[in-house]
């Protein structure tokens, strides 16, 4: 029998181990990296266990763990996928720089990190914790800048039951995706392209920060509200205007997501009652994606719709621009699995 030739080894090693750079490296603990190392014997090229979690390194394993890694023999499992995962959400920067990632690990990197930053955001909205939100962001929107077609795959990574923090990653992923899909093709050319790029998707993904002031009992009530507090409710997009200008986010792009995401075209929305042309693009849009992904997830008082049922009822609901139901339609045809 045969052996394989060394490259096609090489190949199969990768779909199975990631190789780890300097980089994600000075990432681990020093002296307790979180998870098994592997050291590649070239010759046969194969792996073998070098480190084990719970192990403590010493300075002299150390320095040589550096030395290996500059050298390309040190992998980690895929195995242990939900601890690297973990572990790289909390320095996000790293995605852009691990070339070894398929883009389905990226995308649950995504999801892991800007879940958790939204939720402590949303917990504590303050210019510090906002800072890294938003720092948070703008690593998505770096990596999308580079191939938009990466955002397929993100958006795919959307949160099956509701909570505020889920509705808001649900809705910036997926809504990246619709406005990507919107975008001309020479898009990138223009001089402020990048700047709405990122300030577009601040505004999907705080849409809805103003629910942040609404009691959780109230956000989650199953029964019908009383008149006092609907009216709360429907003050929560003025609530959030208030919140990004404190933040020194009022950006217009964000102010129109956050203002107007429960604007309808006929007017029949709030708080202004905008109709038609008065109610921006990104508003219309993310009234769209707004609506969708609070559809399809299981929320206290409604189940979960099927995705593109969902989609279908938002396109013959004549208070939602049909050019963004479209693009939702189209998107979904496009997706495998939500």
């Amino acid at each position: 029998m045969s052996e394989k030739p060394k490259n096609q080894a090489y190949e199969d090693l990768e779909e199975e181990y990631y190789q780890i750079s300097p980089d994600i490296l000075q990432s681990f603990n020093k002296f307790r990296p979180p998870l098994n190392i592997f050291k590649l014997k070239e010759d046969v090229v194969r792996l073998l266990p070098y480190y084990k979690v719970g192990e403590r390194l010493s300075k002299e394993q150390g320095e040589e763990l550096e030395g290996l890694v500059q050298e390309g023999l040190i992998f980690v499992s895929r195995a242990d996928h939900h601890v690297y995962v973990k572990h790289i959400s909390f320095q996000l920067d790293l995605v852009l720089m691990d070339r070894h990632l398929t883009e389905t690990e990226i995308a649950d990197i995504f999801q892991t990190a800007l879940t958790r930053r939204m939720e402590e955001f949303l917990d504590q909205p303050v210019k510090a914790v906002a800072d890294k939100m938003v720092s948070d962001i703008m690593v998505l929107t770096e990596y999308l800048w580079q191939d938009f077609n990466r955002a397929k795959a993100v958006s795919r990574r959307i949160h099956s039951k509701h909570s505020l923090a889920n509705h808001s990653v649900n809705c910036g992923l997926v809504g990246m995706q619709l406005f990507i899909q919107t975008l001309p093709e020479d898009y990138q050319e223009g001089p402020k392209s990048r700047q709405t790029f990122d300030r577009a998707a601040l505004g999907l993904f705080l849409h809805d920060v103003g629910m942040s002031k609404i009691p959780q009992f109230m956000r989650d009530k199953t029964q019908m509200l009383t008149p006092e507090e609907r009216q709360k409710i429907l003050k929560h997009p003025l609530l959030g205007i208030e919140m990004i200008s404190k933040l020194d986010l009022k950006f217009p792009e964000v102010e129109q997501c956050v203002l107007q995401h429960h604007e309808r075209v006929g007017g029949g929305g709030y708080p202004q009652k905008l109709s038609g042309g008065d109610i921006s693009d990104l508003g219309l849009l993310a009234a769209v994606v707004d609506s969708f992904c609070a559809m399809v997830t299981d929320r206290p008082y409604a189940k979960a719709m099927d995705p593109k049922a969902a989609a279908g009822a938002l396109g013959s609901d004549g208070k939602y621009d049909p050019r963004y139901s479209k693009q939702l339609a189209q998107y979904l045809l496009n997706t495998k699995q939500m």
